[in-house]
């Protein structure tokens, strides 16, 4: 059922194999880098609760899964060792159909989540709506942040910048010159320098109005963080260990990368945990917000009203050129096909092939940590797609008696 490969520990114990840019790494560096975030930016713990929830083994086992890709068949060893697959775990009713390792790592290594820690943040606006934090997602998010007064981002609802259809100008590539708003983002946050990021999306242009068009920005899910830690009054890895870490039952705790010593939570990228947890967060979710202890933290209907579109921009087929997925709160959904495994089913993206996979449909949740050469890789990730539909058909069929 499990593969647990030996973490190399001894390999990361140098801080000079951590590269000190995440985005610029060599073959040799980049999965110690991807392990030990925490040895290169400042970071605030996210604590485990005192209760672990159990994974137990399903009934059916998927370690012999194969699938089809481009009329060839492929082998699980084959996709992870070609992909760069760090980690693999397949969960089906919260049980371990599951789980193998690789690039160095083991059930203990913790992980860059990059940007799937994006649908963390926007779980925890749920959580803040739950507790009465937060009053509506339709506030304006000046209502907590007075300091964005005066900004492009006046005016703006939390419901629009969790679509991330704020309206406000922000370029996502980290273009050659030096003058797009990802770059800006990076280079405030190599200052370290406290309120760094927040000046900067209060220097932002407005480019449409509110609620027209879909434009991915980190910038944004920063921002998100930033309200929830203004409404509720609490570090962002103090309400996520209250609110998600604790009734999900993780196993260990996880880091959150701060823009500077003490500073605020990165809540655009930034978590790092085991692969199980990541898994735990998923089943949290598919679970609609229901603590495996019994205590709901999220509003009720919040999972299917964060992972579908409710929105002409963010529809199906609407967010990009070529690009067939919708968009919710912070989480892409799975465009819907005639008689599909996987309608219904939303996912959590990052940069280098980090994936957390929701199924409410089939109960199927899929944890995926890579390192992919590049931030994207199209033919990675039509694999990855064909795998996680081959494992959802499989899971579907009783298992032999």
């Amino acid at each position: 059922m499990a593969n647990p490969a030996p973490t190399n520990a001894a390999d990361d114990t140098d801080p000079a194999r951590v590269a000190p840019d995440i985005t610029n790494t060599t073959p040799e560096n980049q999965a110690p880098t991807f392990r030990n975030q925490d040895q290169v930016w400042p970071h605030r713990v996210i604590r485990r609760g005192d209760a672990v929830r159990p994974l137990p083994p399903h009934a059916r086992s998927l370690a012999d899964l194969t699938f089809e890709v481009g009329g060839v068949r492929v082998g699980l060893s084959e996709n992870m060792a070609r992909r760069r697959t760090a980690g693999l775990l397949i969960l089906k009713r919260g049980e371990i159909a599951l789980e193998r390792y690789g690039m160095g790592n083991g059930p203990e290594s913790r992980w860059a989540s990059m940007s799937t820690a994006k649908s963390i943040t926007a779980t925890l606006v749920g959580a803040a709506l739950h507790d009465g934090a937060i009053g509506s997602l339709d506030d304006r998010c000046e209502q907590y942040l007075p300091r964005m007064r005066g900004s492009a981002y006046e005016g703006v609802t939390i419901r629009n910048l969790l679509r991330m259809c704020s309206g406000v100008a922000w370029r996502e590539e980290n273009d050659a010159d030096g003058r797009s708003e990802d770059y800006r983002l990076g280079k405030a946050m190599v200052s370290r320098r406290p309120g760094s990021v927040l000046d900067l999306l209060c220097k932002l242009p407005r480019a449409q109005p509110q609620g027209v068009v879909f434009n991915y920005s980190t910038g944004e899910s920063c921002l998100i963080g930033a309200l929830v830690v203004a409404a509720t009054g609490r570090p962002l890895a103090d309400y996520c260990a209250e609110k998600i870490w604790g009734p999900a039952g993780m196993e260990a705790d996880g880091y959150w990368q701060l823009e500077s010593e003490g500073g605020m939570e990165l809540a655009g990228f930034g978590v790092s945990a085991r692969l199980r947890d990541f898994g735990r967060f998923g089943q949290l979710v598919l679970e609609d917000g229901e603590a495996f202890s019994g205590r709901p933290v999220l509003p009720p209907g919040w999972r299917d009203l964060a992972g579908q579109p409710d929105s002409a921009p963010t529809g199906f087929g609407r967010l990009m050129p070529g690009s067939p997925a919708g968009y919710g709160y912070h989480w892409w959904a799975v465009p819907p096909l005639p008689g599909g495994v996987n309608n219904g089913a939303f996912a959590a993206n990052g940069a280098f092939g980090q994936f957390i996979f929701v199924n409410p449909t089939e109960q199927v949740v899929i944890a995926l940590q890579s390192a992919w050469r590049q931030p994207r890789d199209s033919d990675a990730a039509v694999e990855n797609i064909a795998m996680i539909r081959a494992a959802v058909s499989a899971l579907r069929t009783e298992p032999p008696s």
